[in-house]
């Protein structure tokens, strides 16, 4: 190695090391959640679903680049989807783009379009039904993603309807995506495709969800909302209106609502995980951890409707590590499972209300 140093900072050095080891390098800078989470997975799915997150990783990063136009952003959103399909191209697209990235842009996120040649080369060592499923993916994101890039943010999307198309755009698409890594994993788990295909929309949602309720205060700073008018309308509180120094009982009221939503996909996403057989230990835990932070995370939210940091709501490590080992402990038993979800999301659902979400199939006609 002739005493280079291996590290995100010096892109050429990440060229001694094995895919495997490449991946996760970048991953851990790009996402400690999916660098903990992803290694759970059994080996013959850990470097397709870590290939999976690193190009969708690549798509957010061209679309949360400050530097790029609308019309630049669905340019590269355009041509990366023909560089996923064909294998082809990757190494002009990453020159061209590279240059272009702001220091807005994190360090990391730099390095990833540097070295998105071998990314790509990594991509097409798999089986044609994986490259298929990461290339489908990478098309629904990169298609619609750049919708949202044109519209006025600041007062919130129109409807929850809208809020649902944006999470399939964003997560759904990923649900279904790994839904179908799974499946093509394991013929018995694949027995359940087209349930898992369904509920896996939802698990997405449920995640995305609550992402953005966890982040309204960091996406208001940027001029961004991503909440649904229709829902606060209900409430009587108007998004043009909001502020971190907002104190209003019906923005919370409609808070409250989102919340009940989320909790609504996340019960889906028990069912799917439930649907995982028990023994495959390392899928069920990269499917829990997820949840159970998710969950946690709507609890403390719910807890301080009031907040207006992110860092406010955060979970705590201790919490992280509560999760794992519960997880761990009960991950066998899908009654215990059931049990551990009531508990962790109990007074998360809103009493006296409920909304109707889009069906799954409409969201995979979309």
């Amino acid at each position: 190695m002739n005493g280079t140093q291996i590290s995100l900072e010096n892109p050429k050095s990440l060229s001694k090391l094995s895919d495997d080891e490449f991946q996760a390098l970048l991953l851990e800078g790009v996402s400690r959640t999916f660098a903990l989470t992803i290694p759970q997975l059994p080996e013959k799915l850990y470097s397709a679903v870590a290939n999976a997150y690193l190009l969708c990783r690549i798509v957010d990063t061209i679309e949360d680049e400050t530097s790029l136009s609308p019309e630049q952003k669905k340019y590269f959103c355009s041509e990366f989807i023909n560089v996923v399909k064909t294998g082809v191209n990757s190494e002009p697209f990453a020159v061209e783009l590279a240059p272009l990235l702001s220091k807005q842009t994190i360090p990391a996120e730099h390095t990833l379009i540097h070295v998105l040649p071998r990314v790509i080369e990594i991509t097409h060592k798999f089986d044609p039904d994986q490259i298929e499923a990461l290339a489908c993916c990478v098309e629904t994101m990169a298609e619609g993603m750049p919708i949202y890039q044109a519209m006025d943010l600041r007062g919130g999307l129109a409807t929850m309807a809208d809020m649902d198309k944006y999470c399939y755009y964003v997560a759904g698409c990923v649900g279904e995506m790994l839904a179908k890594l799974f499946c093509h994993y394991s013929p018995e788990i694949a027995n359940h495709r087209e349930q898992l295909l369904t509920l896996s929309v939802s698990f997405g949602q449920g995640l995305q969800m609550t992402n953005i309720l966890k982040d309204i205060w960091d996406d208001a700073q940027r001029g961004v909302c991503w909440l649904p008018q229709d829902i606060f309308t209900e409430t009587g509180f108007d998004l043009k209106n909001l502020t971190p120094e907002t104190n209003d009982e019906k923005f919370r009221k409609g808070l409250e609502h989102l919340i009940s939503i989320a909790h609504g996909h996340l019960h889906n996403a028990l069912i799917y995980t439930q649907l995982i057989p028990a023994h495959e230990t390392g899928i069920r835990n990269f499917c829990l951890w997820a949840l159970g932070m998710a969950v946690l995370t709507l609890r403390k939210i719910k807890q301080n409707l009031d907040f207006n940091k992110s860092s406010q709501v955060k979970i705590s490590r201790n919490s992280v590590k509560a999760t794992i080992f519960a997880t761990k402990l009960a991950g066998h038993s899908n009654t215990m499972l059931s049990l551990l979800f009531n508990l962790a999301g109990r007074g998360l659902k809103a009493p006296d209300w409920t909304y109707k979400t889009l069906s799954s199939k409409s969201m995979s006609d979309l």
